[in-house]
């Protein structure tokens, strides 16, 4: 692929699904043929796909495909809880299985992408801020509540997120404070069906007793957990706060806050999405420094055109860490980019589809693959 040579776009993903068609819609628009879609059914029915090597090769999520699933984690019910441990391995063979084509999606980034212990140690070996963790890395063994609990006491952390190492959207996540007298409780998304059976739910629920705490996190240890401390999170119109930043070939693109009663701000779990101009003037000057963090957290990830950073705010907006970086953060319809950004006017589809030819260029000339970008001007805020 040369830079007077149109590109010719290849997707994986699940063909029905609203991000492959909002994808396809942005290649459309910027007067190019369609990508080539296929899917991840075939890709894990047929053992990999190939490519041809002037294809630029991105990869979407597999999820919200029932066969799709079930091939992946071996359940039927897509609200299961179980299965990660399965899921990543299944999945990262899958990546892997895929032959040719200007790669857009590493498949060692994307392993490192869906660890989360893997994902915090990464990050803050590159000076990157991240919440504490004593599972960082994944060399510390979670069997259960028992280590959560000496764990919580070794490391002087009263109270922590305990995550699926393989989970996302909030899946499996439990929030867990301890108070005096040794009382636990916690928040979460997951419940128990009458057959012992994990399950996520819409509804964020209140445990209140320890002995229901540690049952589930009994039940969801086998699949592996990791343990970081709770971030004070800022607020905003009295609802805890935080951002899901797209950075897409190195520069933080797209921005949107989420606010909740609730320790999880996913809107699938009653969270809504706040207002950035308010989040703008409160962080002040700090703002160009959160936008510069979520860039750095990329740069982790140099052979991934564009993921999700989740940017937590401390109290105040002066202080910023990174709970994760999600492979497959971009899905914000609507949503044009921020002033400075080189994306405004376009979404996170339609600014992945102008990055993508220069930024397989780059990559593949060793002269330009650390180049560092222009700065430019992040404290204006948005329209």
């Amino acid at each position: 692929m040369t830079e007077h040579t149109p590109p010719r776009w290849a997707v994986v993903g699940n063909p029905e699904n609203r991000r492959v068609a909002l994808f396809t819609r942005a290649v459309r628009d910027a007067g190019l043929p369609a990508p080539r879609i296929v899917p991840w059914a075939r890709v894990l029915r047929e053992g990999g796909a190939a490519f041809a090597a002037d294809e630029l090769v991105r990869l979407d999520s597999p999820g919200e495909n029932t066969e799709v699933d079930r091939a992946l984690r071996g359940l039927d019910d897509p609200t299961r809880v179980e299965g990660g441990a399965r899921w990543f391995a299944r999945f990262t063979a899958a990546v892997r299985s895929l032959t040719g084509g200007v790669r857009l999606d590493d498949p060692d980034e994307l392993a490192v992408l869906f660890d989360k212990r893997d994902c915090h140690r990464v990050l803050d070996t590159a000076g990157v801020p991240v919440p504490r963790s004593p599972t960082s890395g994944g060399g510390t063994p979670v069997r259960g509540w028992d280590d959560v609990r000496a764990l919580m006491g070794e490391h002087g952390m009263p109270r922590v997120f305990v995550k699926l190492a393989h989970g996302s959207s909030a899946s499996g996540i439990v929030a867990v404070e301890t108070a005096g007298r040794g009382r636990v409780r916690a928040t979460t998304s997951v419940e128990t069906d009458g057959e012992g059976h994990l399950h996520n739910s819409l509804r964020v629920r209140r445990l209140t007793s320890e002995r229901e705490t540690a049952a589930l996190v009994d039940a969801l240890a086998p699949d592996g957990l990791h343990v970081e401390r709770w971030w004070p999170k800022a607020s905003l119109g009295g609802r805890a706060a935080d951002l899901r930043v797209v950075v897409v070939a190195g520069r933080a693109t797209h921005a949107v806050v989420r606010t909740s009663l609730s320790p999880m701000t996913n809107l699938h779990l009653g969270g809504s999405r706040g207002d950035l101009s308010a989040v703008v003037e409160a962080a002040g000057p700090r703002w160009a420094d959160a936008l510069e963090i979520c860039e750095r957290a990329a740069a982790c990830f140099p052979g991934t055109l564009s993921v999700g950073v989740d940017l937590l705010p401390a109290v105040g907006w002066r202080r910023f860490a990174v709970a994760e970086v999600n492979a497959f953060g971009d899905l914000l319809p609507g949503l044009t980019g921020l002033p400075g950004s080189g994306a405004e006017g376009l979404d996170t589809y339609a600014a992945q589809v102008a990055a993508g030819p220069p930024y397989a260029r780059r990559r593949a000339d060793p002269h330009h693959a650390h180049q560092h970008h222009h700065p430019r001007n992040r404290h204006r805020a948005p329209a």
